[in-house]
């Protein structure tokens, strides 16, 4: 039976209050989302929906079906409290 290699990869999330960044090994060739599923990250954040939260590796967004690759850095990212173009908007018109 071959050996799967392994690979390193970390897996990021911030809140206002808190945050994690937690490095995992995973199979060479596993996706992102079981990269984050190995994390632990979704017990200790239970508000992770990774059906509504978007994910990026280095600060680019990217599938969860996508493959993991060594070294990367896996963010997850919070929904928006409110559309910045909308923020704009009513700073502009309160003026």
């Amino acid at each position: 039976m071959a050996k799967t290699e392994s690979i390193s990869v970390q897996i990021a999330y911030a809140r206002a209050d808190t945050g994690a960044f937690v490095t995992v090994r995973i199979p060479q060739g596993a996706s992102i989302a079981e990269a984050i599923e190995r994390s632990g990250l979704l017990g200790r954040f239970p508000e992770i929906d990774l059906g509504i939260n978007r994910v990026g590796v280095f600060g680019r967004l990217t599938k969860l079906t996508n493959p993991a690759r060594a070294g990367d850095r896996i963010e997850i990212y919070r929904p928006l409290l409110a559309d910045p173009k909308e923020m704009r908007r009513r700073r502009t018109r309160s003026l």
